[in-house]
């Protein structure tokens, strides 16, 4: 996501404290929010498949995933 989207979406936040959006300012604010967070995940999952734990003997092993239920996927 690039900056003019990241202060579009803070000019509207500013906007809804202090008049109040439009119908297609709601819209235009709820996409733009719901593209942040897929970026934030998809940088966020990225670095997580970069993360490794050492072991006593100096093995580097990845970091175990986990299913939205809390169950590990080797």
């Amino acid at each position: 996501m690039d900056q003019t989207k990241i202060a579009r979406i803070n000019a509207l936040a500013k906007k809804a404290k202090t008049e109040g959006l439009t119908e297609a300012e709601l819209a235009e604010r709820d996409a733009l929010r719901k593209e942040y967070m897929e970026a934030v995940r998809v940088n966020l999952r990225a670095q997580l498949d970069n993360t490794f734990l050492v072991d006593e003997q100096g093995n580097k092993h990845p970091l175990p995933r986990r299913d939205k239920k809390g169950g590990i996927h080797t």
